[in-house]
């Protein structure tokens, strides 16, 4: 390794990120809490509800874990590790919501008592 490789190495290893990046994830933060909190503050109702309340969730969330939980500069082995099970879970409980609809039809159907 030469000298110029170990400067680079030692720089990035003890790097700060500026403050602004921190300044503008916070507003960006608020501002999304503040489209969530609008969603009941204009009695939106339904499923456009709770559509928008979960995605600016999801939104909030994924920008609290790629900047603050600094997942953004982690390698990708490591982001696919952390990341990939909750998607995973998701992805069954889809599923079981897909289940739970079809058994709870066939559960009107033919236990209505309507004969």
């Amino acid at each position: 390794m030469t000298q110029a490789e170990k400067q680079v190495g030692a720089a990035t290893e003890g790097q700060q990120h500026p403050i602004g990046l921190y300044l503008k994830i916070w507003t960006l933060l608020f501002i999304l809490s503040a489209l969530s909190y609008s969603v009941d503050f204009f009695q939106v109702q339904g499923l456009m509800r709770w559509s928008l309340i979960i995605i600016f969730m999801l939104l909030k969330a994924g920008l609290i874990v790629a900047v603050f939980m600094h997942m953004m500069w982690e390698r990708f082995a490591l982001m696919t590790l952390i990341i990939l099970p909750p998607l995973v879970i998701l992805v069954l409980v889809g599923f079981m919501v897909l289940e739970a609809n079809y058994v709870h039809f066939l559960r009107l159907v033919f236990m209505s008592g309507a004969s």
